[in-house]
């Protein structure tokens, strides 16, 4: 069962969508998978001692129609990260992600993230412990470097010391992270890509799975890195603000499946069930809407569907008629 899990992961892995702070929540997932039924998505990081120490297992609700949905955790504590990633496992995430990439201040003060690419050894400690707990993949997401080091150097040996205890994926976000004097939002523009170094690993490590992130703005843009040799492509922002635009062709052009909707239109209104039921139970639209503004990018109407939502979500009783009075705007 193992390696047919590993399997099936690793061609959903093709191309995914990046974990999010504060954007790649259960409803924002459900939405994406509406669009694309085989692309790879992401939990927000959630960390280990807010499951462990916490008990915050809330963090960990999801719809079972998100498969394959993966979890990703933040964390250096190896003890602590095995016990997080067996509660994930065992809630039926189909992978472990170790979040390597993180530059935030918040993060690196409880030594985890991108500061981590300091301390390859305690990685490898850590994802040991992870995959002695747990059956599904245990997998990193790291950037190339951070602050003065050189990525020819340290990302190889990073790579070696990770993959010797077991893990066969990871998806690299093509820039350093700079701990000091960079904010977490510059952190994701300023470093330069460095889109070769990527390939070259890819070349040193032909056994590993090896997934591209970072500045890939299309499904073309993605399509071109796949072609080139990767094994896998992980998008984030654009498919956060242009979802129709970025993912709706992933399906077909990916993985050689037929879509699901023919229309964004189609797709909002098969979201109108899975609002209402949420509204129902005492949720708040805006807690959905917000991740649909950007169904209709380049479209006519997208700026009128914009505005009705944004102004009408947060009122009392906001619902799926605010939703179809937005698309009206559209027709």
């Amino acid at each position: 069962m193992k390696s047919t899990i590993k399997s099936d992961i690793n061609h959903s892995a093709r191309l995914s969508v990046a974990p999010m702070m504060d954007w790649t929540d259960r409803h924002c997932r459900y939405f994406h998978r509406l669009i694309s039924q085989h692309a790879l998505l992401y939990t927000e990081m959630v960390t280990s001692p807010a499951l462990v120490r916490g008990r915050a297992l809330h963090l960990l609700d999801y719809n079972p129609e998100e498969q394959p949905v993966a979890l990703q955790l933040g964390g250096s504590d190896p003890v602590e990260l095995a016990e997080a990633a067996k509660i994930g496992a065992d809630a039926g995430y189909c992978e472990i992600n170790l979040n390597v990439g993180c530059p935030s201040d918040r993060v690196q003060s409880g030594t985890f993230g991108a500061v981590l690419m300091r301390d390859a050894p305690l990685v490898a400690e850590c994802c040991a412990a992870m995959i002695a707990a747990v059956s599904v993949p245990v997998t990193v997401k790291c950037r190339i470097g951070v602050d003065d080091q050189e990525p020819q150097d340290v990302l190889p040996d990073f790579l070696q010391r990770v993959s010797d205890v077991g893990v066969s994926r990871f998806a690299v976000h093509a820039r350093k992270a700079w701990l000091k004097g960079l904010s977490p939002k510059e952190n994701r523009d300023i470093p330069p890509l460095d889109y070769a170094i990527v390939q070259a690993m890819k070349q040193q490590f032909p056994e590993l799975h090896l997934s591209l992130n970072g500045g890939v703005a299309t499904l073309d843009d993605a399509l071109q890195h796949l072609e080139a040799g990767l094994d896998g492509v992980m998008i984030g922002r654009a498919a956060y603000h242009q979802p129709w635009e970025v993912l709706h062709g992933v399906d077909a052009r990916v993985f050689g499946a037929e879509a699901a909707h023919k229309t964004p239109q189609e797709v909002v209104r098969a979201m109108l069930p899975y609002i209402d039921a949420h509204v129902t139970s005492g949720g708040k639209l805006g807690q959905i809407s917000k991740h649909m503004l950007g169904v209709f990018t380049g479209r006519p109407g997208a700026r009128a569907w914009r505005r009705v939502l944004s102004e009408g979500a947060h009122k009392p009783m906001a619902g799926t008629a605010l939703v179809e009075a937005a698309l009206s705007e559209l027709d």
